[in-house]
């Protein structure tokens, strides 16, 4: 049986999906889920653009910025 994921399992990895071999099982897993679920598609557009958008720019934020983020998104910090 295909292993599903659950939504908030995408947001909790999707930004390490972003980071690594897109040939991986979970980044296979979390791209299967993405094409059946708009709201975890647009939370996934709104991420990666993000972070482009800190690359490109080389965007300097306070230390406490990440921990911000995940406690807003309500996800781990592991």
């Amino acid at each position: 049986m295909k292993e599903k994921v659950s939504c908030e399992e995408v947001m909790r990895y999707v930004c390490e999906c972003l980071a690594q071999d897109t040939s991986s099982e979970r980044c296979f897993l979390l791209k299967e889920h993405l094409d059946g679920c708009e709201s975890c598609l647009e939370y996934f557009k709104s991420v990666k653009l993000t972070i482009d958008c800190y690359q490109k720019y080389n965007v300097d934020i306070p230390e406490n910025a990440h921990k911000k983020l995940m406690d807003f998104l309500k996800l781990d910090d592991e």
